[in-house]
Parts: structure tokens; C-alpha cells; sequence
């Protein structure tokens, strides 16, 4: 086999391959003895019809197949041969295949850059030097106790005020109808929080319980079922019950009983050392990210276009799923998206593609039972939906995107750590002179 490679480009090549005819007689002996095995011929006992007359029943098959299997073979081997990292869906022409002669074919594709490293250890950051402050522990204190708030029924009055909680019936109307989703029983509102429309919310406050109000709304342009936007509707509501939100008080019993410590003490500081703990890690993200666009500002290199159009296309899909649940009038349109996303793909691919050498020169790996580790933290998490999750990452694509994934995370961390770290104090914050009016 004689290979020969042009380079077309920095991540393009065309390979041209040239087979001997005997190994295209070879496989051409091949493919007729499988078929002769495979097929039934009038006339003939299993296996003996004659390589004429198949050939003159399925020679037009036979000689795609057997072309194909020469292309496929010999087009890895010689990629494998030559170090080629492809990326790309190759584009094949070949001469006409003749049975017994000589058969060549080209292939062009995509490559992986050659990337050169060059100073991506010991880059110097900084990182402004911030600390838990006491007003976020209570802070924090104060989110667990409303998170084990109970609502109570209000006793003493029948009038609903702000930052109540009440339970109303509602049915709603467009042009005297009762229309899909506008109708309910017993629906739970906090008053005031802004979780329906704006007339809705209002007219709420000062009904009283037991007696039936009428509201006028207009639901928005850019509301999000379509069949309702920008139409007037009409809602007569009850109020079946008022509740107030009743705190538990901060104490040792509800230390004992929500934050799992012996006390309020040693709840606080187990909340400062979780606060810490996501300070340093959002510290952490931000320093990476900017080794990393350091590291590709470094390094001038072509990214592969198929590779850039592939993550463009991944973005486009997910852009295109969040705007189904809702638009707004002023959302870009889909060409301005897709150019804003291949910026962002462009700056990925080259992310992807750098940090993978670095991993490779720094030997940086994942072992499988750490993968494994990865999955089963992954499937806990996902509860109902853990054994799906589990399924798909029982596929080998799955597990090695995954394993990719937790190589990129990992040499990341040791860039960081290899980083030059500056400690720097806040700036000063900006306060307004008491003496000026605005």
C-alpha cells in the first residue's frame, strides 16, 4: 500500500492511497466465498453456485462492498500509520474499482492542530483576598429558618394584607369563556410576591375571606403561552382561608433539630465553614478561567471548523430549548445568535483542544474507578432519574465525555496550583458624601 499526504492547510490534509491488485483480488475472493455462503441459488447446492453467476446477480452490490471495505481498511491503517488525529467526516473520491487491477482513492479531512506549549506554568493572578463576614452567617442562619417556616391560619381578622398567604378559588374568563389553566381550587398565594400577574397580585390585598372579587388583567405581550398574550381576561376569585408565615426560633432546639448540632454556636460555624468553602471554590472557578484565557491568548492556533461548527451547533440546540419555554420582543434574532454562539464555540474548541495537550505533556489522567466514583455520585443526585443516568452512562461515548471532562476540571486544578497567586486586599468601596445631595 502507498500513501502520500498533502497538506491543504493548517488542520486540513487530503491522504491518497494506492492498493495493489492483489489485494484487490484479494478481497474481492472474500466478499463472493461469504457470499456463496450467505445466498440460495436455483440450481446449485449450498455454496457451489459459481463465481460467475454470482457475479452476474450481485456484482453491482459485491463491488460497493468491496470497495467500501478497501476504503474503511486501509484509510484507518494509514491514518494510524501517520499519527493523524482526525476530526472530521472524511470526503472520499476514488478511481473506478476493477477486479484484479491496481485501485486508488483520496480522502480530505480535518485535523488536530500541532500545538506548540509554551509558558502555561506559573502564570500570575490575583485574587482578592475576602473573608465570611458575620452579617453572612446570619444571613445564611436566617435562610434555614425560613426554610422550616409553617403557615398558620390567621384567627383574629378576615382581611387579606400583604405577606399573607391565602387559599383562593379562581375561575378566569376571556370574552364570557372559561379558558385552558385559568381556573383553580384552593390555590396557595403569597401576597405580594410578584408569582402572578401584576392586576391579580394587587387586587388581592383587602379581600375578605369568603367573598367573591372580580378582577380585570391583561396578560402581557410576551407571555409565554401564546394563545393568551396580549388578551384581556376576567377572574372572579374567593378567598377560602388567610395564613401568616410563623418562624421557629433560633435556638438550640432548632439547631438540634435542623442543622443537626448540639447548638446555635456550632450551627453558625458550620455554616461559616460552608460559606467558606463556596467562596473558595467561586475564587477558584474565576482564577481558572482566567489562566485559561491566558493560556489561549498564549497560543495562535487554528481550531478545526468542523470541530467550531459541531460546538456551535450543540450551543444553537440549547439556546433553541430555553427560548421554547418563553420569548421575550427583544430577543436577537436566530443569525445574530448563531454568529454570538460561534465566538463562544471558537473560544471552546480552543480551550478544549489546548488543555488536552497540557494534560497529555503532564501525564494528568482519570482512572476508571474514579469515573465509576464520578457516575454513582452523579445517579444519587439524580434520584428518580438516577437510573436512567445510570443506563446512559453504561454507553463508552457517554463514559468517555464524562472521563474527558473530569481530565479538563483536573488539569485546570493544576494549573492553578502551579499558578503564581497574588493575595490582594477589596478595593475601597465608594461612599457617598453625607454632606452632597443628589
Amino acid at each position: 500500500m502507498k500513501i502520500d499526504v498533502d497538506e491543504m492547510g493548517p488542520v486540513q490534509r487530503k491522504v491518497r492511497v494506492e492498493l495493489p491488485k492483489d489485494k484487490v483480488a484479494s478481497e474481492f475472493a472474500k466478499a463472493y466465498q461469504t457470499l456463496a455462503q450467505r445466498v440460495r441459488v436455483k440450481g446449485f447446492r449450498a455454496g457451489k453456485a459459481p463465481r460467475s453467476v454470482l457475479q452476474g446477480m450481485y456484482g453491482a452490490e459485491i463491488k460497493g462492498q468491496v470497495q467500501s471495505q478497501l476504503v474503511e481498511d486501509s484509510l484507518g491503517e494509514a491514518i494510524k500509520e501517520r499519527g493523524l488525529q482526525i476530526v472530521s467526516r472524511p470526503e472520499i473520491e476514488a478511481d473506478e474499482l476493477i477486479d484484479g487491477a491496481d485501485f486508488s482513492f483520496s480522502a480530505v479531512f480535518e485535523i488536530k492542530p500541532e500545538i506548540e506549549l509554551k509558558d502555561y506554568l506559573g502564570i500570575e493572578v490575583e485574587k482578592v483576598k475576602l473573608a465570611i463576614t458575620d452579617e453572612q452567617v446570619a444571613q445564611a442562619l436566617n435562610r434555614v429558618q425560613e426554610e422550616h417556616a409553617r403557615l398558620e391560619p390567621v384567627e383574629d381578622r378576615v382581611v387579606v394584607q400583604a405577606e399573607d398567604y391565602v387559599s383562593l378559588d379562581f375561575v378566569g374568563t376571556i370574552d364570557g369563556k372559561e379558558f385552558p389553566g385559568g381556573k383553580a381550587e384552593n390555590y396557595l398565594l403569597e401576597v405580594g410576591a410578584g408569582q402572578t400577574l401584576p392586576e391579580f397580585d394587587k387586587a388581592v390585598p383587602g379581600a375578605r375571606l369568603g367573598e367573591a372579587k372580580t378582577v380585570q388583567v391583561t396578560f402581557p405581550e410576551n407571555y409565554p403561552n401564546r394563545d393568551l398574550a396580549g388578551k384581556a381576561a376576567e377572574f372572579n376569585l374567593i378567598v377560602r382561608e388567610i395564613k401568616q408565615k410563623v418562624l421557629p426560633p433560633l435556638d438550640d432546639d432548632f439547631a438540634k433539630e435542623h442543622g443537626e448540632c448540639g447548638s446555635l454556636d456550632e450551627l453558625k460555624a458550620k455554616l461559616r465553614a460552608r460559606l467558606e468553602e463556596e467562596l473558595k471554590k467561586y475564587q477558584d472557578d474565576e482564577l481558572k478561567e482566567r489562566i485559561l484565557s491566558r493560556v489561549i491568548e498564549t497560543h495562535a492556533f487554528t481550531p478545526p471548523p468542523a470541530l467550531v461548527e459541531r460546538q456551535t451547533r450543540y450551543l444553537m440546540e440549547r439556546y433553541q430549548d430555553r427560548a421554547s419555554e418563553g420569548s421575550t420582543p427583544d430577543a436577537p434574532s436566530l443569525d445574530e445568535t448563531r454568529k454570538a454562539l460561534e465566538v463562544r464555540a471558537m473560544r471552546q474548541v480552543q480551550a478544549t483542544l489546548l488543555v488536552e495537550k497540557i494534560a497529555q505533556t503532564e501525564k494528568i489522567e482519570v482512572p476508571e474507578n474514579e469515573v465509576q466514583e464520578r457516575i454513582d455520585s452523579l445517579t444519587r443526585a439524580a434520584g428518580e432519574r438516577g437510573k436512567v443516568l445510570r443506563q446512559y452512562y453504561s454507553r463508552h461515548d457517554a463514559r468517555d465525555e464524562l472521563r474527558s471532562q473530569m481530565v479538563f476540571d483536573r488539569t485546570l486544578g493544576y494549573l492553578l496550583d502551579k499558578a503564581s497567586v497574588k493575595l490582594v486586599d477589596p478595593p475601597p468601596q465608594k461612599v457617598d458624601d453625607p454632606g452632597k445631595k443628589s
